[in-house]
C-alpha cells in the first residue's frame, strides 16, 4: 500500500472515532510524523478533500454496482425492491468505512464535492421515484424525503456501529427493515 493511501485509510479510521481529530492525531494514527503527513498533504483541507473524494467515489461505485440507473428506467417492482435492498446493503458497509464523511459539517466549503454529491443523490432519487411509481415505496412521500431517510439510516448505522450497539453482520438487514417499514408501500 502506498504511503498516501495508508495515511488516508488511517486518517479516516481516526476521524470515524473522533471527528475533531487534529492533524497531529491523524499523523499519529498513520504512524508517521506531522512533517511526513504534510509532505503528502499540504494541510487538513487537502486531506479532507481527498477523503471526501474517495467517499463520493465509493457512493458512485455503489450506484453503478447495484444498477441504480437501469432500475430507475425499469417499471418492474421486483427490480426496484431488489435494487433498493442491494443499495442499502452496500451503504451498510460504506456507513462503517466512510461514516465520518456522512456528517462532515464543513462539506459545503468544498463546492466541487457538494456538486458531485448532488449529482449522485439525483441518480439515487430517480430510483426512489421509480420505486414509488411501481408501488414499492410510498407515493405520498416527497422523493427527497425518502433520500434523506436513507441518509439518516446510514448515519444511524454509523453511530450504532461506532458505539457497538449492533453487530456489523446485522446492519444491512436492520437498515432495509427500518427503511422499508417506514417508506415501503402500505398494503
Amino acid at each position: 500500500m502506498r504511503m498516501r493511501e495508508k495515511i488516508i485509510e488511517a486518517a479516516l479510521r481516526r476521524l470515524n472515532e473522533d471527528p475533531a481529530a487534529s492533524m497531529a492525531d491523524l499523523a499519529e494514527a498513520a504512524g508517521i510524523s506531522r512533517a511526513t503527513l504534510h509532505r503528502h498533504f499540504a494541510g487538513r483541507d487537502e486531506l479532507i478533500d481527498e477523503i471526501g473524494t474517495q467517499a463520493l467515489d465509493r457512493w458512485e461505485a455503489a450506484l453503478d454496482a447495484t444498477g441504480v440507473d437501469a432500475a430507475a428506467a425499469s417499471a418492474d417492482p421486483e427490480v426496484h425492491s431488489a435494487t433498493v435492498r442491494a443499495l442499502l446493503e452496500v451503504f451498510a458497509d460504506l456507513a462503517h468505512e466512510h461514516g465520518w464523511s456522512l456528517t462532515f459539517a464543513a462539506a459545503e466549503s468544498y463546492p466541487h464535492l457538494q456538486e458531485r454529491s448532488d449529482r449522485l443523490e439525483e441518480r439515487e432519487m430517480l430510483l426512489y421515484a421509480a420505486a414509488q411509481r411501481s408501488g414499492v415505496l410510498r407515493a405520498d412521500l416527497p422523493v427527497r424525503w425518502i433520500s434523506n431517510t436513507v441518509y439518516g439510516i446510514c448515519v444511524t448505522a454509523r453511530e450504532s456501529l461506532r458505539r457497538g450497539d449492533v453487530a456489523r453482520r446485522d446492519v444491512a438487514r436492520l437498515m432495509a427493515e427500518t427503511f422499508l417499514t417506514g417508506t415501503g408501500a402500505r398494503p
